[in-house]
């Protein structure tokens, strides 16, 4: 990708606070109004009855939105390293919520920008504590995206390459819209009166969203000529690598169970990618309403 040095306010370092090491775990990184606000209750929440229900992130189904201490404030904290990594991050960060501004702009609504805390092990959270070994995660409690680089790493996980990295927190920041837009609350209180299995399918089809609003943003930086070439696959290869069918296979499942799926196939995450990518219109990402 093709992207800039910017200081970030919103990324937080706290790599090595704890005696983990110093701060500088690296991955492989290469060189018309939408009417989205005015549109998302009644497109995505006002046709759901019922018949579906699900958590959000996997950090929730395991802890079970237990509250635990809030991360110490930022004077604590150390400024982010300055390594080629975490200079992206600090990039993509900024371009993936630039972008959401201007559509929540265009819809006359305020965005309400997260952070994105990078740690190493364990870390305090607002949702009970975050943990490297889930992954990927964003706290809706404290409005955080919690990312343990050492994730990349994961010889099961095929995600390489800068935009790779990129998708992964353009999807937490999906999370991000859906919750400021009421959209995780209302799932979370379908969830409440469904059974297991529908609720599942509710939290697959929030997944798929927040998918499909990282392809958005995708939109927006191919639209911006920011992409090179292999970008693009390089999302689709992580895509297809967080997909819970092929993460069960990964791990020795032989027939994977869909009704215990909480994310959604590797071609569900690729296909739902693709939409928003396609089109570079969130009202476009209703998977509520639509087959997935």
């Amino acid at each position: 990708m093709r992207w800039d040095k910017v200081d970030n306010p919103n990324v937080i370092d706290r790599r090595g606070r704890r005696g983990g090491g110093g701060g500088g775990r690296s991955i492989a990184i290469g060189g018309g109004g939408l009417g989205l606000i005015g549109l998302l209750i009644m497109l995505f929440l006002g046709g759901m009855n019922g018949n579906g229900g699900g958590a959000g992130d996997i950090l929730n189904d395991v802890l079970g939105g237990a509250q635990a201490p809030a991360a110490p404030s930022d004077p604590v904290d150390q400024p982010p390293a300055q390594d080629d990594t975490t200079l992206f991050i600090n990039w993509a960060l900024a371009d993936i919520q630039d972008t959401w501004d201007e559509i929540f702009r265009a819809a006359g609504q305020s965005y309400p920008r997260a952070r994105l805390v990078l740690f190493e092990g364990r870390e305090p959270s607002g949702c009970g504590g975050a943990l490297g070994q889930y992954g990927p995660h964003y706290c809706p409690a404290d409005q955080n995206v919690y990312i343990d680089l050492a994730f990349f790493n994961d010889p099961r996980m095929d995600i390489e390459g800068d935009f790779a990295l990129a998708y992964v927190i353009a999807h937490e920041i999906g999370h991000h819209v859906q919750q400021v837009t009421g959209i995780s609350d209302q799932v979370r209180r379908l969830q409440q009166q469904s059974g297991q299995a529908q609720a599942n399918d509710l939290s697959v089809r929030l997944e798929l969203q927040a998918d499909c609003f990282a392809g958005v943003w995708g939109h927006a930086t191919y639209q911006d000529n920011r992409l090179e070439s292999g970008d693009f696959d390089e999302a689709i290869r992580a895509a297809e690598a967080v997909g819970d069918d092929t993460i069960a296979r990964n791990a020795g499942v032989n027939r994977p169970n869909p009704e215990t799926f909480t994310h959604g196939t590797s071609q569900q995450r690729i296909n739902w990618f693709r939409q928003g990518f396609d089109t570079g219109d969130p009202d476009q990402c209703d998977t509520f309403n639509n087959p997935i």
